[in-house]
């Protein structure tokens, strides 16, 4: 019972906090099954070869000092930011790489990233819960366990590596050499730093003071991530504002469809309306479209004929117009 309590409470929240990742990509989602993958990733791959690597390395700390202060520290503070990150980041670089046409914004750089920390920390939170929670203090460990990794750390891990995945956006965005071969680097070494300081900070601060002074740090870059991410929404929507006029005046989008498609609680009360009148599968896919035809018409704007953007840019135009008779406005 406690191990099943410990994987519910381990990934259930976990799942809830990707969806609402998934929800806030508005205009542009990205494939289920690609999200589904780096979650997997996460939770399999990147915590596996993380706890591999960090007991590894921590023991060869032990060994050489015999203390276990400076194994926690040196572990928590040096080990663990690189290890971790380095496997979370290899998803979001694995997109990056072959599923370049995935990849088309800010945005989509912070999605891929917090859904596989999120998986990451879905495995690491059932382990801590179970082992440090259930194992050490009974029941009572558990539960403040579950507080302390779901409710009051829950988003850190993504905040950590959305750095990861905002600097490969912004190299795959840019035409800069040095800003391609930088902005991946610096994104990195941001994310690990970040998580440094939140380890770092958790062995030094203690007590309630401590405690509250951490959560302030964590919930303060929390907040100025959360505005990071309101602005990338608000590029998104300018993208699709410029780039889908040109279809209002060809007759494949009405003006009505267009403003929805340029709003994202619009769209939401269109699809709750067209569920409504049994048309939400046209009208969902009609206004993904909307999203993918503005985004490949930026990325042709931008690069040219990269990966075809000539072609799906009339496939999709087609696929619209075929479309648009269906879709709720």
């Amino acid at each position: 019972m406690p191990k099943l309590a410990s994987l519910f409470f381990g990934f259930v929240p976990m799942f809830f906090f990707a969806y609402i990742l998934y929800w806030t990509d508005r205009y542009e989602k990205e494939p289920k099954l690609l999200l589904g993958a780096v979650f997997f990733w996460g939770a399999v791959v990147a915590s596996g070869a993380a706890f591999i690597i960090n007991t590894v390395m921590g023991l060869g700390v032990y060994l050489a000092t015999y203390s276990d202060a400076l194994t926690d520290l040196a572990t928590g503070s040096f080990i663990a930011p690189v290890v971790e990150e380095s496997f979370k980041g290899l998803a979001v670089l694995i997109v990056f790489l072959f599923f370049r046409s995935e990849f088309d914004s800010i945005l989509d750089g912070i999605i891929y990233a917090g859904i596989v920390a999120l998986g990451f920390a879905a495995t690491e939170n059932a382990y801590y819960i179970y082992h440090y929670g259930y194992l050490e203090e009974g029941w009572q460990g558990f539960w403040a366990l579950v507080f302390i990794r779901v409710v009051l750390i829950g988003w850190q891990h993504p905040f950590f590596t959305a750095f990861t995945g905002i600097g490969l956006a912004a190299a795959r965005l840019n035409k800069n050499i040095l800003v391609k071969l930088a902005a991946p680097v610096l994104g990195w070494g941001t994310a690990v730093l970040a998580h440094s300081l939140h380890n770092t900070l958790a062995f030094f601060l203690h007590g309630m003071t401590g405690m509250l002074l951490g959560r302030f740090v964590d919930w303060a870059g929390w907040l100025f991530m959360f505005g990071f991410i309101l602005w990338a929404i608000s590029r998104e929507r300018a993208i699709l504002k410029k780039y889908l006029r040109e279809e209002v005046g060809m007759g494949i989008l009405t003006a009505a469809q267009y403003k929805v498609a340029i709003s994202a609680w619009a769209q939401t009360l269109a699809r709750w309306v067209a569920l409504s009148r049994s048309r939400y599968k046209a009208t969902a896919r009609f206004y993904q479209a909307c999203g993918e035809l503005a985004m490949k018409k930026y990325q042709y704007e931008k690069f040219g004929n990269e990966g075809k953007n000539a072609v799906l840019i009339k496939k999709l135009r087609e696929e619209l117009a075929a479309l648009s008779p269906k879709a709720q406005a």
